[in-house]
């Protein structure tokens, strides 16, 4: 395998040597051996000139605009995660904030409920005070009136019976007897009616 390999590559070399030979009396100026250092000369300059425009001005830019967007790319990733991180804390903050809303919320309703059932409790607390009161009051003006009807009935029972018998006889009556009879009487109705 390895002596196919060199077979070739004579060949190959054999043959490039016959072209040139063949193109060097053909005139090709290029391939004769005679020019060959003025060529090599030219080449080394012309390679030289350019490896050093390239090395010394084109690459440097390159570099450099190179080097600018790499510097320019991470400021804006630097400034791309900080800004994801603000805004990770404000949404943090503005969590927070409604929670502390929701919070306040609760509570001051919480306080309003109280104190709403508080006032109701003292309004009621009050009309039922009022309610009671009067109700004390209205049982007192009956049980003073109850107390007091007998004495006022008995007073117009003699008063109205004494007129009466005055119109009937014509002549005025005693009014301790007609007072005895109408006390007689109303005690018998009175045990009747009060219950006593």
């Amino acid at each position: 395998m390895v002596k196919k390999i060199y077979l070739h590559l004579i060949f190959l070399s054999f043959f490039f040597i016959k072209e040139a030979f063949a193109a060097e009396s053909g005139g090709m100026p290029q391939l004769n051996p005679e020019f060959w250092v003025s060529q090599i000369f030219w080449l080394v300059l012309t390679f030289g000139i350019m490896y050093l425009v390239l090395s010394k001005l084109i690459l440097p830019k390159i570099s450099n605009n190179l080097e600018t967007r790499k510097s320019q790319i991470l400021e804006n990733i630097e400034a791309a995660e900080k800004q994801r991180e603000d805004s990770e804390t404000k949404l943090k903050e503005y969590d927070q904030i409604i929670l502390k809303s929701k919070t306040d919320a609760n509570a001051m309703f919480n306080q309003a409920r109280e104190k709403a059932v508080k006032d109701i409790n003292a309004k009621r607390d009050v009309l039922d005070k009022q309610i009671d009161d009067e109700i004390a009051k209205a049982e007192k003006e009956i049980k003073d009136l109850r107390d007091n009807a007998p004495d006022k009935i008995n007073k117009i029972a003699i008063e109205t019976s004494s007129e009466l018998l005055q119109k009937l006889i014509g002549a005025e009556v005693n009014n301790s007897s007609i007072s005895a009879i109408v006390d007689d009487l109303s005690r018998r109705n009175g045990d009747k009616y009060y219950g006593n």
